[in-house]
């Protein structure tokens, strides 16, 4: 007997029965669910339908549903406003920067070994960031092979100066409402605690974003013997305890990587050749860097006292 117009189910209802999320997230927006933020309503949906589709690899335009990468876009988007500048900023010892007294070439041939395409300008340490320099400023000159400024730093542009503990969805909306992708963050004594881009803010949201000029390490951990590694400066710190040792990520500063660090114990960016002593007892070597960053370090491991060598020796 065919079905009616009243019997024959629309697409919308075949989904609802189905399971799907779109329509657990139809009813948080009805009001069903009482005084409950719509934030909580929305992850518990999130989780409540993972839970019951452990194994739902939904693809764009497969059923209407949302994808495993737009409910992990959507978990980051709810958890965005948690976040303060201090969490996403790039690290102080991770900035590429710009000394104001640079020639010319200096700032041309930075530009063309890191790729960026701004860069802080800062007068004598990273704590007197006094502009930005754009590439776009830079470029008119190289392509018309007309003669440089005498002082490049008049093509200069204002940064965002931003707090730690400025929120980082207020950041997002100090650089539309400004125009600027580019902020730099200050501590409590006006000194330059760390970076942020927009590149920044939007990777918290969508996740990593990497184009040609990221160059990510072949390995960023290697074990070259007798109890010495070789490491990427930016390797996480969370890294170095799983693979070397915990103790190396017990630091009360807010730094993430190893390079960061290496900058909170030498309280500047260290001279390449110079040796940083841990609290733990290992010790980190300087092997690359520049003014502005370190680039690679080798760690030494804590010297067995005598006491533990005879132990060891005796058994």
């Amino acid at each position: 007997m065919p079905e009616t117009d009243n019997e024959r189910s629309t697409p919308s209802e075949d989904a609802e029965s189905s399971g799907g999320l779109l329509p657990a997230l139809r009813k948080l927006f009805s009001g069903e669910n009482g005084d409950r933020s719509l934030r909580a309503q929305l992850e518990d949906a999130i989780d409540e339908h993972e839970v019951e589709n452990p194994e739902d690899t939904t693809i764009a335009g497969e059923d209407g549903d949302l994808t495993t990468v737009e409910r992990q876009m959507l978990r980051n988007l709810l958890h965005f406003s948690e976040h303060d500048a201090d969490d996403v900023a790039i690290p102080r010892g991770e900035i590429i920067a710009a000394k104001s007294d640079w020639s010319w070439d200096e700032l041309v041939a930075a530009f063309s070994e890191h790729g960026h395409s701004r860069m802080p300008v800062y007068r004598d340490t990273l704590d007197e960031v006094i502009g930005m320099i754009h590439i776009k400023d830079v470029f008119p000159t190289l392509a018309s092979g007309a003669a440089p400024p005498e002082n490049w730093t008049s093509l200069m542009r204002q940064p965002l100066y931003v707090p730690q503990a400025r929120g980082a969805l207020d950041v997002l909306a100090d650089m539309r409402s400004h125009k600027m992708h580019l902020a730099i963050v200050v501590d409590e004594f006006s000194g330059t605690d760390g970076m942020i881009t927009i590149e920044d803010l939007v990777e918290e949201i969508v996740g990593e974003i990497e184009d040609e000029h990221d160059e990510t390490p072949a390995q960023s951990i290697t074990a070259i013997g007798e109890g010495m590694w070789d490491c990427d400066a930016r390797t996480e710190l969370d890294e170095v305890a799983r693979q070397i040792d915990p103790q190396l990520a017990e630091v009360e500063e807010a730094v993430d990587t190893l390079g960061g660090l290496a900058f909170v114990l030498a309280e500047q960016v260290p001279e390449v050749g110079s040796m940083l002593d841990h609290s733990s007892g290992w010790r980190i070597e300087v092997l690359e860097g520049n003014d502005t960053h370190v680039t690679r370090l080798r760690l030494h491991a804590p010297h067995t006292a005598p006491d533990e060598e005879l132990a060891a020796n005796s058994v």
